[in-house]
C-alpha cells in the first residue's frame, strides 16, 4: 500500500524515514590486496608476533648486561662471553643487550668495553611491533593502502569486509546502450553506470539489469528478480508523475512506497520504498537529479546501514554570482572552486538537471537549505568539495570569453598538475570577474573604437591596476552557415547570436554599424549562445541559418565560413598573480611548441603571436 504517494517531504524527514528500510549488510571474505577502501566486518588480529624473537637493532656484539657493570675509560672490562651480531640478527636467549661495534675494542678473540650496557639496550624485543593475537585493525575500519602492508607483514592474506549487493534497473523506452549514437528522442543510458561506480566505491557489489522499456509488466518482473537477488535496488527513471512513469506503482504493488517526492532540487521525484524488507530507490532520469539522489539519499542510506562513509571536506568560499532559490526546498548547486590568493572562490555552474558537463567541470557543491532564498554574490558560503582539498588547490579559474582552444590548454596544463576550470561569461563578464578578483585569468577580445583590442577597456574598468595581457592567439571571426552566407546577407536570415557583453557580439555590432545594418533586420538577433561551438551547432541542426563564431568552431562541425575580421584573443591576469605556479603553468602551455601545433591544426588562428605579453598600467 502507498504510504506517502506524491506528498513531498523535507530532506531531513526523508533521511529519518530511511531508517525504516536499511540495507541488510553481509560480510564477505576477499583477498587482502583487493581490500583497499573497504570496511572491516570484524577485528583483524595478528597471527604471529613481529618480530617473533629478539633482534639486534645495531651492528655490534650481543652481551649479558650484568657482565658490563663498572666498565669505564679508567676501568675497561674484558667480557667473559659475547657474540658478534649485525642489525636484524637474532639475539640468542642468553644475551640481553647489544653494544655498538664502535664502542668495542678487540684483543685476539676477546671484546673489551669502556662503558656499561643497560638491559635490552639496542635490542628489538619479540613483539615490539605487534604481539601474536594483538588487534591490528578494529571492525568498521576503512582499510588504507598502508594497512594492507602491515596486515601482510602480520600474516593476513584475506579479510572479512562489509558489503551489500545492489541491483540497478534502467527503465525507459527511449534508452539506448552506450556506444550507440542516439536518434531523435533517444537517450544513451548512463545513470546506472554512474550509480554502479558510486555504489562500488561504498562497498557495493553491483549488478546492472538489461534496459527495460516503459511497460509495467516488464518493470515489475525485473524489479521482482532484482529484489530476490540483491540487498538494495535502484530503479533509474520513471519516478515522476508522467503518463509513462510506472516506478512508484510497481514498488507499491510489490511492497510499500515510504516516500514519493523530497523537497530537493534537483531530484525532487525520488522514491524511497521497501520490498521484502529491502530498500528500493526510484531515481529520477535526469543525470544531475540522479547524482543528487546518489549523494544525498543513497549515501546516507549506506551510512545508516552500518558502512561508515566520510563526509566531504568543507571550505569557506566567496560566491562569484548571486544564487536565487525556492524557499522550502533544499537546492544543490555545482561549483567550480579555486583559491585566489588566500581566499577560496566558487563559481556556480549550470543548474539544468540534464547538463552532465556541470558535474564533470565541478569540484564542489553548495547546499542552499530550505529556509534560505539563496545567496548574494560576494557572500562566503560553506562549499563541499567533491575532490581532495589538495586537488582543489590545483584549480585555476578562467572566466570570460569562450574559445575551443581553452579545452586544449586544459589538457596541456594538466601535465603540470593544474586543473583548468573555465566559465563562459563573455569578455565583459570576464573583465568584471577580474575586477572583483573572482578569477585568475579573464580571456577577452574587446574591440575599441580606435581599433585596439582590450587595453582601452582594462584602462577604463581597472584603472591604476597592473594587468598582464598574454596573447593566446590571433583568431579569425566570421559568419557560419550551411550556404556560405556573408555578413552583408544577414538581413532576413534567421540568426543565432552570442550573449550580451561578449567580444563576438560587440564585433558583430561594430561590423553591422559600418554597413548600416540594423539589428532589427536580423531575425533571431536576440537569441543567444554562450560558446562558439554552441553557435555552430545551432546552425548545423537547422535552428538558425547563420551565426557568428571563430573559424575553428565552424571547421570542427564541417560548416562553411565567411571571414569578417581578425582579432586578438588575450588573457588578462593581475600582475601580482604572474608568479603563481598555476598561472606560470598556463603561460608556459600557451608558449609551448605543442600549443602552436594545435593552433595550426585547428585552423583560423595566428600562432605567431601566441604567448606575447603586454603590460597595462
Amino acid at each position: 500500500m502507498v504510504k506517502r504517494y506524491l506528498s513531498v517531504v523535507s530532506l531531513d524527514k526523508a533521511l529519518s524515514i530511511l531508517e525504516e528500510a536499511l540495507i541488510p549488510l553481509f560480510p564477505e571474505t576477499i583477498p587482502l590486496e583487493e581490500s583497499a577502501g573497504r570496511i572491516t566486518a570484524q577485528p583483524v588480529f595478528a597471527t604471529y608476533s613481529v618480530p617473533e624473537v629478539h633482534l639486534a637493532a645495531m651492528d655490534g656484539i650481543a652481551v649479558r648486561s650484568v657482565d658490563t657493570v663498572g666498565a669505564s675509560e679508567q676501568s675497561p672490562v674484558t667480557l667473559p662471553v659475547a657474540i658478534r651480531v649485525n642489525t636484524g640478527n637474532v639475539v640468542p636467549p642468553e644475551y640481553d643487550a647489544v653494544i655498538m661495534i664502535e664502542d668495542v675494542w678487540t684483543e685476539d678473540t676477546r671484546y673489551i668495553i669502556r662503558k656499561p650496557a643497560s638491559p635490552w639496550q639496542h635490542v628489538r624485543p619479540a613483539g615490539e611491533d605487534i604481539a601474536e593475537s594483538e588487534m591490528v585493525v578494529p571492525s568498521h575500519h576503512r582499510i588504507r593502502p598502508s594497512d594492507i602492508g602491515a596486515l601482510a607483514a602480520y600474516g593476513i592474506v584475506s579479510v572479512k569486509v562489509l558489503g551489500f549487493r545492489a541491483g540497478l534497473i534502467p527503465t525507459g523506452s527511449e534508452l539506448v546502450p552506450p556506444g550507440t549514437r542516439p536518434g531523435p528522442g533517444q537517450v544513451v543510458e548512463s545513470n546506472t553506470r554512474m550509480a554502479a561506480a558510486w555504489l562500488s566505491s561504498l562497498g557495493g557489489r553491483c549488478t546492472r539489469y538489461p534496459l527495460t522499456p516503459d511497460q509495467p509488466d516488464l518493470i515489475r518482473d525485473t524489479l521482482s528478480r532484482a529484489v530476490r537477488e540483491n540487498d538494495l535496488v535502484v530503479v533509474s527513471a520513471g519516478s515522476s508523475a508522467g503518463t509513462r512513469d510506472y516506478t512508484a506503482d510497481t514498488i507499491a504493488g510489490l511492497g510499500e512506497v515510504l516516500v514519493h517526492g523530497v523537497a530537493i532540487k534537483p531530484g525532487k521525484p525520488v522514491i524511497i520504498g521497501k520490498i521484502q524488507k529491502k530498500p528500493v530507490i526510484g531515481m529520477p532520469g535526469y543525470p544531475l537529479s540522479a547524482l543528487t539522489v546518489l549523494r544525498e539519499i543513497v549515501t546516507p542510506l549506506v551510512r545508516l546501514s552500518g558502512i561508515p562513509v566520510p563526509e566531504p571536506a568543507l571550505i569557506p568560499a566567496r560566491l562569484t554570482a548571486t544564487l536565487h532559490s525556492e524557499s522550502g526546498t533544499d537546492e544543490f548547486v555545482l561549483l567550480a572552486a579555486g583559491r585566489i590568493g588566500l581566499t577560496w572562490v566558487a563559481t556556480p555552474l549550470s543548474r539544468g538537471s540534464g547538463v552532465q558537463m556541470s558535474a564533470v567541470r565541478s569540484n564542489a557543491y553548495l547546499r542552499i537549505i530550505s529556509s534560505l532564498e539563496g545567496y548574494e554574490a560576494g557572500e562566503v558560503v560553506p562549499a563541499s568539495l567533491t575532490v581532495r582539498p589538495a586537488q582543489a588547490e590545483e584549480a585555476i579559474l578562467i572566466t570570460g570569453s569562450h574559445d575551443p582552444v581553452l579545452d586544449h590548454l586544459a589538457e596541456l596544463v594538466q601535465q603540470d598538475h593544474v586543473e583548468l576550470h573555465s566559465t563562459h561569461t563573455g569578455s565583459m563578464g570576464g573583465l568584471i570577474a577580474l575586477k572583483r578578483n573572482d578569477c585568475h585569468a579573464a580571456p577577452i577580445h574587446l574591440l575599441a573604437p580606435d581599433g585596439d583590442y582590450n587595453t582601452p577597456y582594462l584602462e577604463k574598468y581597472l584603472p591604476r591596476e597592473e594587468i598582464a595581457l598574454i596573447c593566446v592567439a590571433g583568431r579569425e571571426q566570421g559568419i557560419v552557415s550551411k550556404k556560405g552566407i556573408s555578413i552583408d546577407e544577414l538581413p532576413g536570415t534567421s540568426f543565432i547570436n552570442r550573449q550580451k557583453g561578449s567580444g563576438t557580439r560587440m564585433l558583430l555590432d561594430h561590423e553591422l554599424r559600418l554597413r548600416g545594418i540594423a539589428s532589427g533586420e536580423i531575425p533571431g538577433y536576440d537569441r543567444e549562445a554562450t560558446t562558439h561551438i554552441g553557435v555552430a551547432l545551432a546552425v548545423k541542426t537547422g535552428e538558425a541559418e547563420a551565426g557568428m563564431c571563430v573559424y575553428s568552431a565552424a571547421k570542427a562541425l564541417g560548416l562553411p565560413f565567411m571571414p569578417v575580421a581578425q582579432e586578438r584573443y588575450e588573457l588578462a591576469i593581475r600582475s601580482e598573480y604572474m608568479d603563481d605556479q598555476r598561472v606560470m603553468a598556463l603561460v608556459k602551455a600557451i608558449r609551448s611548441p605543442r600549443f602552436r601545433e594545435i593552433l595550426l591544426r585547428l585552423g583560423g588562428y595566428d600562432e605567431s603571436i601566441a604567448g606575447v605579453q603586454r603590460q597595462v598600467h
